[in-house]
């Protein structure tokens, strides 16, 4: 496998930094149930990873440097369906005011290696030395793969009900459970969100 961050980062416009939450409307069986995070959103598109999608495989077995240094569990996740022989690194840093939340201003500097997608998210190169980078960190997860819109493409989709946009938490991106993060993110939202969270999967369910 090798190891790539699709495009550069760009400050936020609007959505960069935000979670993408799948509705019931959503009819790509490639996204059902998924909880996307948003990398990269401008004119020319729009790039995320999927952060629900744990897989069987270690990292350890794939990239060997990092393998202990993932948050749990140490696996990598299926980001999306392009690029998936790619693997991307997604990291939060750590230091003062890491508490406030993952827009909060870090003031520690920036470790070797890492690029700001918004607040305290960024990538990581994976090629640089992990001694240089994890002392500054305080997530982080490889994903296999990524999720990709066309100009325009992922706006059409919003219009028409498919996804839910809303802001991340810190256990969103790198906490231990995410098999239940969609109905989890959901949950906590205010007003009709938190009831689409009891939505069952099997449409004759409901």
């Amino acid at each position: 496998m090798t190891t790539a961050s699709p495009g550069t980062p760009h400050q936020p416009l609007t959505l960069a930094g935000r979670l993408l939450v799948a509705t019931p409307r959503l009819g790509d069986p490639n996204f059902d149930g998924t909880v996307v995070l948003l990398l990269d959103h401008d004119e020319s598109g729009t790039l995320g990873v999927v952060v629900n999608r744990p897989s069987e495989l270690a990292v350890a077995d794939v990239i060997p440097p990092w393998g202990e240094h993932v948050s749990l569990p140490r696996v990598l996740f299926e980001g999306g369906p392009v690029a998936k022989d790619n693997a991307l690194a997604l990291a939060s840093l750590a230091g003062p005011g890491a508490d406030d939340g993952l827009d909060a201003a870090p003031e520690a500097a920036e470790p070797v290696g890492f690029r700001r997608v918004r607040g305290r998210l960024g990538l990581v190169d994976l090629d640089a030395p992990p001694e240089l980078v994890v002392p500054g960190l305080m997530g982080l997860r490889i994903f296999a793969g990524y999720a990709g819109w066309g100009p325009g493409q992922l706006l059409a989709e919003l219009d028409e009900g498919a996804w839910y946009v809303v802001d991340p938490e810190p256990a969103d991106l790198f906490g231990d459970a995410p098999g239940r993060l969609w109905r989890g993110v959901l949950r906590r939202q205010v007003g009709d969100l938190a009831l689409v969270s009891t939505h069952a999967s099997d449409p004759s369910q409901n």
